[in-house]
C-alpha cells in the first residue's frame, strides 16, 4: 500500500500511497504510523499545518527550525501543484549545500519526507494551491530560520522569475546561503 523511494539526496524520500478508485471517486490512506515504520519512517508527527496560495508563482521558503525545535516534515498537496525544494544544511553531509526538487500535485498521491537538517520551500504552479504537511516538532518562532530562495549560489531552477514571485516580507529578507551560520553540525 505504500511505496517509498529515495531521491538524489538519499535522505529525502518520495512516498506514494495506493489510490483506490471507483465511480464515486477515490480513497487513499495517506498516513498510518505502522506502515510508515515498516518502511523506515518512524517520526512521531505531532502537528499538522496547511497553507493555501492564491496565485501561481507564490514562493514559501526556504525555511527550517534550529535545534532543539528542528522539524521533519511530511508534505503533500491537497489542491493544485508545487515545485517542492529541499536544501541540505547538514554541515558534515556529502550533499551539504545541494538541493533536490520534485513536482507534487493533488493527483499523484505522492508526499515528500523532509528530514531535520534541511531547509524546505516551494513555488506554486497552479492558482489556489493547498499544501498540507505534518511535522514532528511544534513551531517555535525563536528557532525559525531560512535561506533566500533565489540565491544564485544554490542553482535552484525555480519556475518563476525573481521579479514576479509572490513572497512574504519575511521570505524576501532571508539571508543568502553563504551568510548562514552553521545550523546543523
Amino acid at each position: 500500500m505504500l511505496e517509498v523511494r529515495s531521491l538524489a539526496i538519499a535522505d529525502v524520500k518520495l512516498v506514494r500511497s495506493k489510490r483506490v478508485s471507483d465511480t464515486r471517486g477515490y480513497f487513499c490512506e495517506t498516513f498510518r504510523r505502522s506502515a510508515f515504520a515498516e518502511n523506515g519512517i518512524s517520526h512521531d508527527f505531532i502537528q499538522d499545518n496547511q497553507s493555501c496560495s492564491e496565485r501561481v508563482g507564490t514562493v514559501r521558503g526556504l525555511h527550517f527550525q534550529r535545534p532543539p525545535f528542528a522539524q521533519a516534515k511530511l508534505v503533500r498537496v491537497l489542491r493544485g501543484a508545487i515545485l517542492d525544494v529541499v536544501l541540505d544544511l547538514r554541515r558534515r553531509s556529502p550533499t551539504f549545500g545541494k538541493h533536490v526538487s520534485v513536482k507534487l500535485d493533488s493527483e499523484s498521491d505522492e508526499q515528500l519526507l523532509v528530514l531535520k537538517g534541511f531547509a524546505h520551500g516551494f513555488c506554486t504552479l497552479e492558482p489556489q494551491t493547498t499544501v498540507f504537511y505534518k511535522v514532528d516538532e511544534v513551531y517555535s518562532p525563536d528557532h525559525d530560520g531560512g535561506v533566500h530562495w533565489a540565491d544564485p549560489e544554490l542553482g535552484i531552477e525555480w519556475p518563476v522569475k525573481t521579479s514576479e514571485a509572490q513572497l512574504s516580507p519575511k521570505d524576501r529578507a532571508l539571508p543568502a546561503f553563504g551568510q548562514l551560520a552553521s545550523v546543523f553540525e
